[in-house]
C-alpha cells in the first residue's frame, strides 16, 4: 500500500497529532495525503479535498468517530477502497480501532494482514410530479421525521409497488444492517449482524402500537409516499444531510450497487465491539 489518506475529524486537536505520529512513522515508504483543513494545521505539504477521497489510495485512515467516516463513505462514490476507522472517544459501531492498537494495525495493514467487512448502502432518490428531484447513497440511514412542532404524519408505504400499509407516525426509518445499531435501535428497531444485505424500515412512534419494525430483503424496492398536507417533514440522510419533502412526494429506497469495505480489528470480533457499546451485562 503505496498511496494512503487520512480523514481527520473536524477541529478534534487530537485527530490532527495523531495524524502527525502516522506520517512521522510511515511516511517514510508510503505516499500519505491528509485532508486540507488538518494538513494546514500541522503544515502538511501533502493534502487533498474532501471530494477527491479515495482517488488512487490503497488505504484510507479516518480518525474521529462514526460521524466521520459516514462522510467518507458519502464521497467515495463507489471508489473500492479499505477504510480503518479509529475511535477517539464516544460510542462509535463503524470506527471499532482504538488509538492504542493504531500503530500495530497499520504496520499489519501494510503487509497485506488484515481482514474487511463489506457493507451495504442504500440508494435513495425523491421523486416529485413524475421528476426525480433528489439522489443520495448512503451506509447507514434514510429517515423521513416531522417538524417538532407537526403533528403525526401519514407515509404510505409501498414493497416492489405492493402496498405495506400506512404508517401514521412522528416517522419512517430505512437502515442498513450497518445502520442497525443507530436511530433504527433506538426507536425499537432490530440488530443486524453488519455483513447482511437485508433492508429494515422502522416507524417512528407509530400511532398504531402493532406496526412493527419490518426486516426485507435485498432485492425490494420500498416507496414512501407523503400524504399529509400543511406539515414539515424533512427526509434527514445519515443524520448529515437533509432535504425537505412536500405533500405527494414519493421517497424510493433500495440497495445501492456500492459498498463500503471496512477493516475488521484484529484484537476484538463484532459481539465484542456489541457488547462494549451496548454495556450488555453490566448491572
Amino acid at each position: 500500500m503505496k498511496n494512503i489518506h487520512i480523514i481527520c475529524k473536524r477541529r478534534k486537536e487530537d485527530a490532527t497529532r495523531i495524524a502527525g505520529h502516522i506520517i512521522e512513522r510511515f511516511g517514510g515508504y508510503n505516499d500519505i495525503y491528509m485532508d486540507e483543513e488538518s494538513a494546514r494545521i500541522l503544515g502538511y505539504e501533502k493534502y487533498l479535498e474532501m471530494e477527491h477521497v479515495g482517488e488512487e489510495a490503497n488505504l484510507i485512515i479516518v480518525l474521529g468517530g462514526d460521524g466521520t467516516l459516514l462522510s467518507v463513505s458519502r464521497q467515495l462514490r463507489g471508489k473500492d477502497v479499505p477504510i480503518l476507522g479509529v475511535n477517539l472517544g464516544g460510542l462509535g459501531f463503524l470506527t471499532e480501532i482504538s488509538v492504542e492498537e493504531l500503530p500495530s494495525m497499520i504496520e499489519h495493514i501494510l503487509r497485506g494482514e488484515y481482514d474487511i467487512s463489506k457493507r451495504i448502502m442504500l440508494d435513495v432518490r425523491v421523486r416529485r410530479e413524475k421528476d426525480e428531484v433528489f439522489e443520495f447513497t448512503i451506509l447507514n440511514d434514510a429517515v423521513i421525521t416531522k417538524d417538532a412542532l407537526a403533528r403525526i404524519i401519514d407515509i404510505e408505504t409501498y414493497v416492489n409497488d405492493e402496498y405495506l400499509t400506512t404508517y401514521k407516525a412522528d416517522g419512517l426509518i430505512f437502515s442498513t444492517p450497518t445502520g442497525s445499531t443507530g436511530y433504527s435501535l433506538a426507536a425499537g428497531g432490530p440488530i443486524l449482524y453488519p455483513s447482511l444485505k437485508n433492508i429494515i424500515v422502522t416507524p417512528i412512534c407509530p400511532h398504531m402500537l402493532t406496526n412493527r419494525p419490518i426486516i426485507l430483503p435485498e432485492e425490494v424496492v420500498i416507496k414512501a409516499v407523503l400524504k399529509s398536507k400543511d406539515e414539515r417533514v424533512v427526509l434527514t440522510l445519515n443524520g448529515q444531510i437533509g432535504f425537505p419533502l412536500e405533500y405527494g412526494d414519493e421517497v424510493l429506497v433500495k440497495k445501492s450497487s456500492h459498498t463500503v469495505s471496512l477493516i475488521k480489528s484484529l484484537s476484538k470480533g463484532y459481539f465484542e465491539i456489541l457488547r462494549t457499546k451496548l454495556k450488555w451485562g453490566e448491572r
